[in-house]
């Protein structure tokens, strides 16, 4: 994993793709959010993530050394925020009762935080370090909405997964901007988590998801313009791995 890392960066992150779309796809579609399989499939990413990620002492390079400094400059990231809350906008009517809720939960705040490093940790910063900027957070962000393709081999919908695909790339691009422009991926981890969980509590109102999802592309493409007119990081935090 070293030595791929060290020499094929972008390759390195889209296998850590791939696998989590694999294992995690298939997980879903035979136990559901709630199983337990799914809530240790999670701990296992997370924990491969993190030991690598220590080991090689690159918690600097992907935004996890420190909470983003002058907030005020970011506008306190108050759109992604409201943003956040939009699975409940409809209502709170919990998914699960239970252990099967506190399973669920437990795999939704781990998605989040899998999620945003393999795609604004691993991809984002493996294309960065080629110094192409704009690519990078294109490709991080859509990759991020096409990632969830993976719904329709585990029964959903085809509508459902397209409605899903295009509200995910626009917080990709949200996302994506926010690591980009602070430097840390500790805000997007958490309303990543955010979202994630309380899809669990939303109710099933399709004018209400339908308007979530009109505002999250309208976000996207006006805080993603604010935070793009902000100076750029003088440094993408590139190591050398020990």
């Amino acid at each position: 994993m070293k030595k791929l890392y060290e020499e094929k960066e972008v390759l390195f992150a889209v296998l850590w793709i791939a696998a989590y779309c694999v294992v995690l796809g298939n997980v879903k579609g035979a136990f559901g959010y709630d199983s337990i399989y799914m809530l240790l499939a999670l701990i296992a990413f997370t924990a491969g993530i993190t030991a690598f990620v220590k080991r090689n002492y690159l918690e600097e390079k992907y935004g996890l050394a420190a909470w983003p400094k002058d907030m005020k400059k970011y506008l306190f990231f108050i759109p992604m925020w409201i943003l956040a809350t939009g699975n409940i906008w409809d209502g709170i009517v919990p998914s699960f009762q239970g252990t099967a809720l506190v399973t669920a939960v437990c795999s939704m705040a781990l998605v989040g935080y899998v999620e945003e490093m393999i795609f604004r940790g691993f991809l984002l910063r493996a294309m960065l370090g080629e110094d192409k900027p704009l690519a990078a957070i294109t490709v991080s962000a859509v990759t991020f909405g096409i990632g969830h393709i993976v719904n329709l081999f585990t029964g959903q919908a085809s509508f459902e997964t397209v409605l899903q695909i295009i509200f995910a790339v626009g917080w990709g691009f949200i996302l994506t901007m926010v690591c980009y422009k602070s430097g840390s991926i500790i805000p997007c981890i958490l309303a990543h988590s955010i979202i994630d969980v309380l899809s669990l509590f939303g109710a099933e109102n399709k004018l209400i998801a339908g308007i979530y999802i009109g505002a999250t592309i309208i976000t996207a493409i006006f805080y993603g313009i604010y935070l793009g007119r902000l100076p750029s990081p003088k440094s993408e935090g590139k190591k050398t791995i020990a």
